[in-house]
């Protein structure tokens, strides 16, 4: 089992940057594939970015292609989303997920964290 800890959320002008980070637990990290997810309200949580237990395959929605970038440091326990040029539709809670299967925009997720808010300005 693992546990995932977000941080890095907060307030941006669109345009501006980010960079979210998710602190896993367990040694097993590296088995694990990650990924990011999106709640905005009234809105379905949505599949942001995946990244293989190597960080040599990722995934990335089509609306945030070019835009974020999804990374890993297995001897950290770390996985991160930059996330550059936001916009205010971009704004949700931002949640880092974790599963042993193959990464891909629809596995199946297994562990969530708790979320870290992004709130983009106009």
């Amino acid at each position: 089992q693992v546990q995932l800890v977000e941080s890095g959320g907060g307030l941006v002008q669109a345009g501006g940057s980010l960079r979210l980070s998710c602190v896993a637990s367990g040694r097993t990290f590296n088995s694990y594939s990650m990924a990011w997810f999106r709640q905005a309200p009234g809105k379905e949580r949505e599949f942001v970015a995946g990244i293989s237990w190597s960080g040599g395959t990722s995934h990335y929605a089509d609306s945030v292609k070019g835009r974020f970038a999804i990374s890993r440091d297995n001897a950290r326990n770390m996985v991160y989303l930059q996330m550059n040029s936001l916009k205010p539709e971009y704004a949700a809670v931002y949640y880092c997920a974790a599963t042993k299967r193959w990464v891909t925009s629809t596995t199946r997720y297994d562990y969530w964290g708790q979320g870290t808010q992004v709130t983009v300005s106009s």
